[in-house]
């Protein structure tokens, strides 16, 4: 099965509904981004030092500090084969405009073909949507694996993760001692950890950063294709995420606080 993707089609830019929507003016962001500033350069002392970004909101407002504060982060992005297009139209332009940044390069890292062949073999294309853990087997093939080698060899990761994204995320602290990637980072950032939605929003509104136009379209959350939707007025940010799934904790595995019986992060 080839697994190679075909160059994304000419998909529109952003029309900016999302900042119209979104963006507040919340108090006390002044002082998280001046913490978030510190705490992005305090990770680029640990070089190497590497971001993971999604393309979603939360990546892009952290790409653009790193560019504008000149930070030596390069970064990767895990393109699973099953993106949308408009998810891919933003990775062109992405690498395009990194291009320019010799000290912040990013990198495209892709699924093991052979393992993707065996993976459809033994469950189909979308045996997915038959158990938790097919999908999760999905998962491990077409993004921890590929996370693994694109973490190896850094001292420190760089995330998008913030507490209010879900119930699963409301443990998530400014720097983790451990990366919880097997090889990977003993240091994990996550810059946004404090900051709210209407926070993300209002810095992408004032620096006219880039973003991927599913946004405007009610894709808070975005990942592969076949696991995520738009979501309804009042729905959780990330109900669009595996959607047919039950479980209050819908996580492919990249980004897991393990919890304790009580529900509290250890």
């Amino acid at each position: 099965m080839n697994t190679a993707r075909p160059a994304a089609q000419a998909v529109a830019t952003s029309s900016r509904a999302a900042v119209e929507r979104y963006a507040r003016v919340e108090a006390g962001y002044a002082e998280r981004l001046a913490a978030t500033e510190a705490l992005i350069r305090r990770a680029a002392q640990e070089s190497p030092a590497v971001q993971a970004n999604s393309l979603g909101a939360e990546d892009m407002v952290v790409l653009h500090i790193i560019n504008r504060l000149e930070l030596p982060i390069a970064g990767f992005v895990l393109d699973t084969g099953r993106l949308h297009a408009e998810t891919l139209a933003l990775l062109e332009r992405t690498q395009r405009a990194q291009a320019s940044r010799p000290d912040a390069p990013l990198k495209v890292y892709r699924p093991d073909a052979d393992a993707v062949d065996a993976l459809v073999a033994q469950q189909g294309l979308d045996g997915i949507y038959r158990s938790i853990d097919a999908r999760k087997r999905c998962c491990a093939v077409h993004k921890l694996e590929p996370l693994g080698r694109a973490l190896a060899g850094h001292r420190a990761w760089v995330t998008g993760l913030r507490r209010e994204q879900s119930e699963s995320r409301q443990g998530v602290l400014p720097i983790e001692a451990d990366g919880k990637v097997p090889g990977g980072p003993a240091l994990k950032f996550n810059p946004l950890a404090d900051w709210s939605w209407g926070d993300v929003w209002r810095y992408i509104a004032e620096h006219e950063v880039d973003y991927n136009a599913l946004h405007d379209h009610f894709y808070p959350s975005i990942g592969c294709e076949p696991c995520t939707r738009a979501v309804a007025l009042g729905e959780d940010l990330r109900a669009g995420r595996w959607w047919w799934e039950q479980e209050n904790v819908k996580e492919c595995g990249l980004h897991v606080t393990p919890l304790n019986a009580q529900g509290v992060p250890k």
